[in-house]
């Protein structure tokens, strides 16, 4: 995975168009309600979350991307998400139909310039050693990601 030059965010190639233009007005959603965002966020559990964000109060939120009734069938591993977050959202665009996300979880409506939230997301508290965990690996990533990008010949490796 390599850092895309001008987007300064990781591209690994498997995001269609559509799915890149959900998760970029989601991610602006996301910054209009408060929240900072990191997205293709490595998890301890192995999983890579699509969108991680955290508000000022140090609430984690995990946004998983869905650009079609396909993706979300073939993929299953959403509910694992859960353990990593306060909040757990699915984010698609306008022609998904909305009743085929759980009602567990909240739903983000996006396009290429913004989004809404169709529904609020069920509220489970971290554990404060997991919330501790999640907040240094987004510090981290996020440092990291920004120190590639002033730097882009310097030694950081492959960037989480």
């Amino acid at each position: 995975m390599s850092v895309g030059p001008a987007a300064g965010f990781p591209v690994d190639g498997r995001q269609s168009p559509t799915a890149l233009m959900v998760s970029r007005g989601t991610q602006r959603l996301l910054s209009s309600l408060g929240l900072a965002c990191v997205s293709e966020l490595p998890l301890a559990s192995g999983r890579r979350a699509d969108l991680v964000a955290v508000g000022g109060d140090g609430e984690i939120w995990i946004v998983e991307v869905k650009s079609s009734v396909a993706d979300f069938r073939v993929d299953q591993k959403w509910p694992d998400y859960r353990a990593h977050c306060d909040r757990l959202f699915f984010a698609t665009a306008a022609h998904v139909p909305a009743d085929i996300f759980p009602e567990d979880a909240g739903l983000i409506v996006a396009d290429g310039y913004g989004g809404e939230v169709l529904r609020g997301a069920p509220e489970h508290r971290l554990h404060a050693s997991t919330r501790k965990s999640m907040l240094l690996c987004f510090a981290r990533a996020a440092a990291v990601r920004l120190q590639s990008l002033a730097d882009p010949q310097g030694p950081y490796g492959e960037v989480v």
